[in-house]
C-alpha cells in the first residue's frame, strides 16, 4: 500500500520560513519523480516544485528563489523549504509520486497540509 505522508505545515507571519515533509511508504522511492503542489480556496491545485529522481529540479515562477525542494533517497522523504512566505503562499500543500511505467503515468498523493501565512 502506497501511503506519502506530509507533514510540517502550519500558521506563520508573512516573511517567516517553513519546512515541509513527505514521507513515502509502498513504492520504490528512488525511481519516482517527487512534487509539491498546492491548492488555495476556490482555485486549482497548482504545482509548486518538483524534484525527479536524478536530482533535477523545477519551480514555479511564483515560488523560484523563496522555496528548495530536496530528496533524501535514504530516509524516502521529500522536503519543500519554504522562505520568505507570503500571503498568497496560503493553500493547501500536496506531496505527488509520479512514474512512468509500462507507458503510462502513475500518479500518488498525499492527503495534504494546511499552510497559513498570516499576520
Amino acid at each position: 500500500q502506497v501511503q506519502l505522508v506530509e507533514s510540517g505545515g502550519g500558521l506563520v507571519q508573512p516573511g517567516g520560513s517553513l519546512r515541509l515533509s513527505c514521507a513515502a511508504s509502498g513504492i520504490i522511492f528512488s525511481s519516482y519523480n517527487m512534487g509539491w503542489y498546492r491548492q488555495a480556496p476556490g482555485k486549482e491545485r497548482e504545482l509548486v516544485a518538483t524534484i525527479a529522481s536524478g536530482g533535477s529540479t523545477n519551480y514555479a515562477s511564483s515560488v523560484k528563489g523563496r522555496f528548495t525542494v530536496s530528496r533524501d533517497n535514504a530516509k524516502n522523504t521529500v522536503y519543500l523549504q519554504m522562505n520568505s512566505l507570503k500571503p498568497e503562499d496560503t493553500a493547501v500543500y500536496y506531496c505527488n509520486a509520479k512514474i512512468l511505467t509500462s507507458g503510462r503515468v502513475v500518479n500518488y498523493w498525499g492527503q495534504g497540509t494546511q499552510v497559513t501565512i498570516s499576520s
